[in-house]
């Protein structure tokens, strides 16, 4: 089932996301859907307070860059209880955009690689390092686990030039060709 985005301003968006029971009957259905709203909405990663529920789950599908980056090829993946531990102090800085915040980017520096604890589809447990793309979309939405946007993590400069956008997502204004609930709505 596809399911809406939260815009920001949808107050699920700044909590921090519990640990979810590792109920695989429970679960299974929340990521299939999960997984079917970010293929729809043509994204990378979604995390759970996205779709309205403050826990901490985050599907990834990387498999639609297989062609520019082949080690991604065919690779989608849940983070169940997903916790990053620790992090490199090596940073690197990319264009981000997100499916919260339609119609924005910006530049966002984070480190190179992380390493995290977390459980898999099969609730077996990970403690894994990742880096390169998958590092950077894994902190992302941790971000979203944990209270915060990517637009966070930009300059207070940036942020003010973002602020009419900022309003019309907080007036129920989001132009997207998915299925969104905005403040308004």
């Amino acid at each position: 089932m596809i399911l809406p985005i939260y815009i920001y301003g949808q107050p699920v968006l700044r909590k921090v996301a519990e640990d979810v029971e590792l109920n695989k009957e429970e679960l299974d259905p929340l990521i299939a859907d999960m997984y079917d709203t970010l293929k729809v909405s043509e994204g990378v990663g979604l995390a759970a307070p996205q779709i309205g529920k403050a826990i901490r789950v985050v599907v990834v599908d990387l498999s639609m860059l297989a062609e520019d980056m082949p080690e991604y090829k065919d690779f989608r993946h849940a983070y169940i209880n997903g916790h990053i531990v620790e992090a490199s102090e090596e940073t690197d800085t990319m264009s981000e955009g997100c499916l919260s915040l339609p119609g924005i980017t910006e530049e966002v520096t984070r480190p190179s690689r992380v390493r995290i604890q977390y459980y898999d589809e099969l609730l077996q447990p990970h403690d894994e390092w990742v880096d390169g793309f998958l590092a950077r979309v894994l902190q992302h939405e941790h971000d979203h686990l944990e209270g915060h946007v990517f637009t966070d993590r930009i300059s207070p400069f940036r942020r003010t030039m973002l602020k009419s956008k900022f309003t019309a997502f907080l007036k129920g204004k989001a132009r997207c060709h998915y299925k969104v609930k905005t403040v308004k709505k």
